[in-house]
């Protein structure tokens, strides 16, 4: 009965019927689920055998999945009709009944009678016939399909995971180290409390919040900064000022004409929100940075994210009116090098702009480049000098990538692997951006980004990705956007790939995508259920869903909530136990290292890049760090912890 309780609930393996598994493997997996003979998810292809049998099992708790016609489907009440059949294309889906789904190749699909108790979740548009729908029975629950998920798995039925959920699936396991960009511009009515309780939910552990809405302070601002930050701190949420620069603000812009980036049409670079500093010149250098700093100083960050700090536009040289640099600045600098103005390269009336110039335009290019790269170097320096008086930030350079698309350097002067040596000399963490040329090629893009930063830096621990979750320019299918099954195998994919993910940004994820965003994030190499014991092996640590007390590696464990067990990074056995730890911490945003349960405490070993927050579920009397009696410095409920590797004892 103990192991029962522990392990209720959660669906911790899936089977496929038959012997082409198809696309399941890829849909289970991305919320965590792993093949297995005694699975509680069955799928049932076409064709499969009606079986008295299964809706016993199903009354005991399985989730039968029945693909288009069978005599087992028809057994459960979902069989052709004699209407006439349908061309399905575009489909709706209750989800989302407003979105256009598409899919790319039309099927000739017969009409299905579906029994009255089941829930229809998506139909074709235009003739209304049903092409998902399911019920529960008993402790378990039918879905049923009208054709399979499709070769990638999201192709068909983008919301399949959600209906699933609906029924009673539950993922087993949930991380809580994913990245998110904030933009208070589309967040300016929002309950900072609400909203945070709700990333963490999500497995938000630090928020990149857009900091050039707070350059230039006004205390209504000032409020609703400090407002957010003290919501995030409270739910163990980080907190990062995002810059883009050279874009700094819109006053600071307002205010210095003089200092404004030019395009090579010689036009101010206001180019889509982002309104550019020209940052070569040193007087303009010297205010921003002091802005940036007085910024940094004033409010109680836990990190800075230096943003896409290169030279537009992802056109390059063939659209001049977005190509910058084109200061006065930058074109001497380059005039003193190479011996004549860049400004040639773009007017028709010098001989060196057209076709013959090209040895003269890959010299301005590689400068170019060469710029950015000082230009970030510089600015880590200012960072790293702020960190002298607030020694808990973390620096993270968002960098978008130039291996996969090489291009990237031509269009606006990315080098990663110029700029990531830099990570012998400053501590920060580079985050790759793919491109938006990129963004069509689907999930298993990541894997091949990391394969070809694994021979740019020894330092691979510091990597990480940047996922744009926005409507895409190219033709892609079954939605513009990333949204249900696409957007949970990208975040799988991209967390099995690289230590850290973050997601641009968290107002463009559709509500319906929350719930399993935290379990696709989980990233699990080994899971085995022997009896009551479930073994579980991760790279960077996963919590598991668990009911009750639990003893991990034999001993009582004490970093768990009522649903849930955190496990370090590694391999590790967990099985219930008839004994409650004497505290409990119930969140943590850092990396768990080690952990024990002591006599009227708990002590735990973690390392963290920014300050790490801990809940303890009850007030503590007692902390000592590294052997040294500190006070606790409480955010609410929240204990805040220093950053880099410690040893904690709470009593």
């Amino acid at each position: 009965m103990l192991a029962c309780a522990a392990l209720e609930g959660a669906s911790f393996s899936f089977q496929v019927l038959g012997s082409d598994a198809e696309s399941w493997p890829a849909i289970f997996s991305s919320v965590g689920l792993s093949a297995g003979a005694a699975a509680n998810i069955v799928v049932a292809p076409p064709g499969t055998p009606a079986n008295p049998e299964w809706a016993s099992r199903v009354g005991r708790g399985a989730i039968l999945v029945l693909e288009g016609e069978s005599p087992l489907a028809e057994s459960f009440g979902f069989k052709p009709s004699s209407k006439p059949r349908v061309i399905a294309r575009s489909l709706e889906d209750v989800h989302a009944p407003k979105l256009h789904i598409i899919w790319e190749k039309s099927l000739e699909l017969p009409v299905f009678e579906v029994p009255l108790e089941a829930r229809q979740f998506a139909r074709e548009r235009w003739s209304g016939a049903p092409l998902m729908a399911g019920f529960r029975r008993g402790s378990g629950a039918i879905l049923w399909i009208a054709a399979p998920p499709g070769e990638r798995g999201y192709e068909r039925f983008p919301y399949l995971l959600q209906a699933l959920a609906d029924l009673g699936m539950k993922a087993p396991f949930r991380s809580a180290r994913l990245w998110a960009f904030f933009d208070s511009a589309y967040r300016s009515r929002i309950d900072p409390d609400y909203m945070a309780a709700r990333w963490r939910a999500a497995g938000i552990a630090a928020l990149q919040v857009a900091a050039w809405h707070y350059y230039d302070r006004d205390p209504e601002g000032d409020a609703y900064l400090r407002a957010l930050m003290e919501a995030c701190h409270a739910h163990a949420i980080s907190v990062y000022a995002w810059l883009e620069l050279p874009h700094v603000s819109e006053k600071f812009w307002a205010d210095h004409p003089e200092w404004r980036e030019k395009t090579a049409l010689l036009q101010d670079a206001q180019l889509d929100w982002r309104k550019l500093i020209n940052l070569t010149n040193r007087d303009a250098f010297a205010a921003v940075s002091k802005g940036v700093r007085d910024l940094i100083g004033g409010f109680d960050w836990d990190g800075v994210n230096l943003a896409e700090l290169y030279f537009e536009s992802l056109e390059g040289f063939e659209n001049p009116a977005r190509f910058t640099p084109m200061n006065d600045d930058v074109r001497a600098e380059f005039r003193a090098r190479a011996g004549f103005d860049p400004l040639e390269l773009f007017r028709a009336d010098s001989p060196l702009y057209g076709p013959n110039n090209a040895r003269e335009l890959a010299e301005f290019l590689k400068f170019r480049a060469e710029l950015a790269r000082r230009q970030q170097n510089e600015w880590l320096g200012v960072i790293e000098g702020i960190r002298r008086t607030k020694p808990q930030l973390d620096l993270a350079l968002t960098h978008v990538d130039d291996r996969f698309d090489t291009t990237m350097r031509e269009k606006i002067g990315a080098d990663a692997a110029a700029l990531l040596p830099m990570l012998a000399q400053h501590d920060f963490i580079f985050l790759i951006e793919d491109p938006a040329t990129i963004w069509n090629l689907g999930p298993r893009r990541y894997p091949q980004i990391a394969a070809r930063y694994r021979s740019l830096t020894p330092a691979q621990d510091k990597l990480g990705i940047d996922i744009n979750v926005v409507e895409r320019y190219q033709d892609v299918y079954p939605t513009k956007q990333q949204t249900g099954m696409e957007l949970f195998e990208l975040v799988h994919q991209a967390a099995a790939s690289f230590p850290r993910v973050a997601l641009y940004f968290e107002n463009s994820i559709p509500r319906r995508d929350w719930p399993l965003l935290a379990s696709a994030a989980a990233d699990v190499d080994r899971m085995e259920r022997n009896g009551s014991k479930v073994i579980v092996e991760s790279r960077l640590g996963v919590s598991v869903d668990w009911r009750g007390p639990a003893m991990v590696d034999g001993k009582l464990w004490p970093f768990a909530g009522d649903d849930a067990v955190l496990l370090p990074r590694g391999l590790h056995a967990i099985e219930p136990s008839l004994e409650r730890p004497p505290l409990r911490i119930v969140d943590f945003n850092g990396d768990l290292t080690a952990a024990r349960a002591t006599a009227d405490g708990v002590e735990f070993a973690y390392q963290s890049e920014t300050r790490a927050m801990a809940k303890p579920e009850r007030a503590i009397r007692r902390l000592e760090i590294d052997g040294m009696e500190a006070k606790p410095q409480m955010a609410g409920e929240i204990l805040m912890l220093p950053r880099g590797q410690h040893l904690v004892n709470l009593n």
